[in-house]
């Protein structure tokens, strides 16, 4: 019986920041996948998923956000991040990991949930080689006009008061407002910028990446869940509308499929059906 190995990998970026990525790896993997966790989750709680992934031959990395988990900083007054250090710091040293970790493993493929998904369209777009394929699971786009009524409609207030609040705190208090962890401000502000216009930036990044979203030209594999609020299927049209190049394939697991929840997180500590459906070919 083929076995999987449990590893770390030490990454680092540029500006000292530190943390261990998460892996699981079979005998002979096919390919390889760097997975970026949703907002305020710490690495450790997609093992169950690296491992289900790891048995259908695929080498999985699971990144740790800034913040979070065996990350070396913590968000605060004095420190603060946006998404142009996640995209141009800390994501290129966890694929120099990956190469040398597992520099004869292709495809690579890159991937996340949620806020992850978003994040690694970006990465992708903003350099291309990184990986052959892009694979996402409950994710779409923030944007308050790509979701349905009602819910749409209170959206930009919570757009609004998640950053002044980060400001005024010095970071979001995650846990207290029942969203996402400790979060940096400048993370809520590029997100809320996103989720207001319906476009993507980062704050000091003088890179269009919404033209760059458009230049993909990688294979996307995704995994929507039917009762999923946070991420509905108009939220990730939204998304997929800006991969125009890309050959999509969208699945809709509901709860009989999932053996749990069709929500946006159960599926993580029942991950079966989507790593199945991830590596189906």
């Amino acid at each position: 019986m083929s076995t999987v190995r449990a590893i770390e990998l030490p990454g680092q970026a540029g500006d000292g920041h530190r943390w261990m990525l998460q892996a699981r790896i079979p005998d002979a993997p096919t390919s390889s996948l760097l997975w970026l966790p949703a907002m305020g989750i710490a690495a450790r709680h997609y093992l169950p998923f690296a491992e289900a992934l790891a048995k259908h031959g695929v080498a999985v990395f699971v990144h740790e956000w800034r913040g979070n988990g065996a990350s070396s900083l913590r968000a605060g007054r004095t420190q603060d991040w946006g998404y142009r250090e996640l995209l141009t710091l800390d994501l290129p040293a966890s694929e120099a990991a990956i190469a040398e970790a597992a520099a004869h493993v292709t495809p690579r493929i890159l991937g996340g949930h949620s806020l992850g998904g978003q994040i690694a369209a970006c990465r992708l777009a903003l350099s291309p080689g990184s990986a052959q394929a892009l694979w996402l699971v409950a994710t779409g786009s923030p944007y308050w006009r790509a979701f349905p009524p009602p819910i749409r409609y209170g959206l930009p207030w919570v757009y609004r008061f998640l950053p002044w609040l980060a400001q005024a705190r010095g970071a979001l208090p995650g846990r207290w407002v029942r969203f996402a962890g400790n979060e940096s401000r400048s993370v809520i502000r590029d997100w809320a910028r996103s989720a207001l216009s319906g476009r993507y930036a980062a704050a000091q990044l003088d890179i269009d990446l919404e033209a760059r979203l458009a230049e993909i030209e990688a294979p996307v594999r995704v995994a929507m869940l039917a009762d999923d609020w946070l991420a509905p299927e108009s939220s990730l049209r939204f998304l997929l509308s800006k991969l125009p190049r890309s050959q999509v394939m969208v699945t809709t697991l509901d709860a009989s499929a999932l053996g749990t929840s069709a929500d946006h997180f159960a599926w993580m500590k029942a991950p079966d059906a989507v790593a199945g459906l991830l590596t189906t070919d």
